[in-house]
């Protein structure tokens, strides 16, 4: 339970941070095939799914309030060091993965299907991390339609490996305006201030439903994926993988003077996110 708590923790502040994909972080510990498979089968396996979502579900809230409230500091402050836990955590779960395809005959395809999402993702970096205009959240019929929308595509890019939901909200002007009202929700709940926390609630629910209809959308394509091509899926996946620290490090920009000390600390950032990506992964 503590475990799956931690997991979700680390999938949650992910899906925060533009630039790091919580699909990512899925797979690299261990959960994505389960997680996928619990959410199309929510009703079906309902008390099964359940005790294996909820956990997790609670550890990405939490960390998603946490992270409205400061933990984007660390970025701020120290971006070189926490890019690298960010790394660590993603190539913790190559081993994994690896075990998925060993033992397998290697075909033509599943080389090109893993070259070809390595090239998607990394070329989707390089071409730079734009954010376009702060989009305006009054409450009006056309902007709950529009938060609809907005949650499933967000939902939609999160739960793929390799994509960042946060960057793509990002480029479409809805991240800081969505954090911000997340972080105005406790404040006001926490002052149980009811009309400030009934105008949120204007912003999150309907943005919040998109989410769920996007989860449950994308999960059940990417399961009649694995289900008829899953070597394909996994050669994908690798190649996301293996292109997400590259992402990361080209949509990192400037970083402060680069001295032994800060490359010594990153250098442990990134040991201590492998082995916590292994471990959470056992």
């Amino acid at each position: 339970m503590i475990k799956s708590f931690l997991k979700g923790m680390v999938i949650g502040i992910a899906n925060i941070i533009p630039g790091v994909s919580g699909g990512t972080m899925m797979v690299s510990m261990g959960i994505y095939d389960k997680l996928i498979h619990c959410i199309t089968h929510l009703f079906s396996e309902f008390k099964k799914s359940v005790l294996f979502l909820l956990p997790i579900a609670i550890g990405m809230v939490a960390a998603i309030v946490c992270s409205s409230f400061g933990i984007t500091w660390l970025f701020e402050h120290y971006p070189l060091q926490t890019n690298l836990l960010f790394i660590g955590l993603i190539l913790g779960g190559l081993p994994a993965i690896c075990g998925k395809v060993k033992g397998n005959r290697i075909r033509l395809g599943h080389l090109l299907a893993g070259l070809l999402f390595f090239v998607i993702v990394v070329a989707f970096a390089a071409m730079g991390e734009r954010e376009g205009n702060a989009q305006d959240l009054s409450f009006g019929l056309v902007n709950v339609c529009k938060l609809l929308g907005v949650g499933v595509i967000a939902s939609a890019t999160m739960v793929i490996p390799g994509v960042s939901g946060s960057m793509v909200l990002m480029l479409m002007g809805f991240y800081h305006p969505i954090l911000e009202s997340i972080t105005r929700f406790f404040k006001a709940l926490a002052a149980f201030d009811i009309q400030a926390i009934l105008q949120e609630c204007g912003i999150l629910i309907p943005f919040g439903l998109g989410v769920v209809a996007g989860v449950f959308a994308i999960a059940k394509l990417i399961e009649i994926l694995f289900e008829k091509a899953p070597l394909y899926a996994y050669w994908a996946i690798l190649g996301l993988i293996v292109s997400s620290p590259v992402a990361i490090l080209l949509m990192m920009g400037a970083v402060p003077a680069i001295t032994v000390g800060s490359v010594l600390t990153g250098l442990v950032a990134l040991a201590v996110g492998f082995v916590v990506a292994l471990k959470l992964g056992e």
